[in-house]
């Protein structure tokens, strides 16, 4: 008996996983929950075409050995995939205080560290050197790629809060000086910042050789706005508070929603980023699709 689409996409859905109390558990959950399902996935262009060999190493599953090269090399090697070639990644994760908001059970930041630490699971999976930078106006924790770091990228995305006002300056420059060999950055935030200014800012790691894949995480108010009653308006950044009647508001503000979106896109298109808009109410298989497909797009460039 196989699990119904619902119950699979229960292992997905965010207001589900808020209640998983580890995070390794939760990352573990979805990711093998994802991998599961994806040979019944209505996606196109994902597979797992085979790519090189590489040496047995402890742990490895032995049901991967591909026995005809041990036959004539009398060495165990395992096959390797597209999506599992090894890569240092970097995981940017904004945690600026614009991040906390939520309209229901879910932040955008809990949001962002749901799909950061199933993200940073998954790669690890793979053999990738994964590491982290989350970031409000600067670093606040760093964890360099490493192949044994998991555990302390999952401990510092479990304990990062979101409670200062942001800014990208200082921290796109840490991560220029401190991630060179060529890799994967890997970003997650809402972008409240000029689209042209970002797109051109995370463009640059991709002229040095980078491949750069941005994950623009909204609550589903922000896109919605689905408010019918005069109410007070708080920046969560700045504390300023405006007193808005919606509906004198509701098209301008969706219109400019739609053209900050737009632009975003356009911005990191020209620029060779790729771009996922993600609404924090859904689940997270459309993330973890778009990523596959992702990094098998940049191990064919490699």
């Amino acid at each position: 008996m196989t699990a119904s689409p619902a119950s699979r996409a229960s292992f997905l859905d965010p207001t589900v996983l808020a209640r998983i109390d580890n995070l390794e558990l939760l990352a573990r959950t979805v990711v093998d929950g994802f991998l599961q399902g994806i040979h019944r996935s209505p996606y196109l262009g994902v597979s797992m075409d085979f790519a090189e060999h590489r040496p047995y190493m402890p742990g490895d599953d032995i049901r991967r050995i591909d026995w005809r090269l041990y036959a004539r090399t009398d060495r165990f090697y395992i096959k390797q995939f597209e999506a599992e070639t090894n890569a240092d990644v970097g995981f940017l994760l904004d945690v600026s205080a614009s991040m906390g908001y939520g309209s229901g059970e879910t932040s955008k930041l809990d949001y962002g560290r749901f799909l950061t630490a199933s993200l940073a699971y998954f790669s690890a999976g793979q053999k990738d050197r994964v590491g982290l930078y989350a970031f409000d106006d600067d670093v606040v924790e760093h964890v360099r790629p490493s192949a044994a770091h998991l555990d302390k990228v999952l401990y510092a995305v479990a304990r990062v809060k979101a409670e200062h006002e942001g800014g990208w300056d200082k921290p796109l420059a840490r991560v220029a000086n401190t991630f060179r060999r060529r890799g994967i950055l890997v970003v997650v935030s809402d972008f409240y910042a000029d689209p042209d200014e970002i797109s051109s800012a995370l463009g640059f790691f991709q002229a040095q050789g980078h491949d750069v894949v941005a994950f623009h995480v909204l609550d589903p108010a922000e896109i919605d706005f689905p408010f019918a009653q005069a109410s007070n308006f708080q920046d969560l950044e700045t504390r300023e508070v405006l007193q808005v009647v919606p509906e004198k508001y509701v098209e301008a503000y969706r219109g400019h929603v739609r053209t900050h979106i737009d632009e975003l896109g356009k911005g990191f298109g020209r620029h060779g980023v790729d771009y996922v808009l993600l609404n924090s109410g859904k689940p997270l298989d459309e993330a973890l699709y778009a990523y596959l497909t992702f990094r098998q797009k940049s191990t064919r460039v490699r």
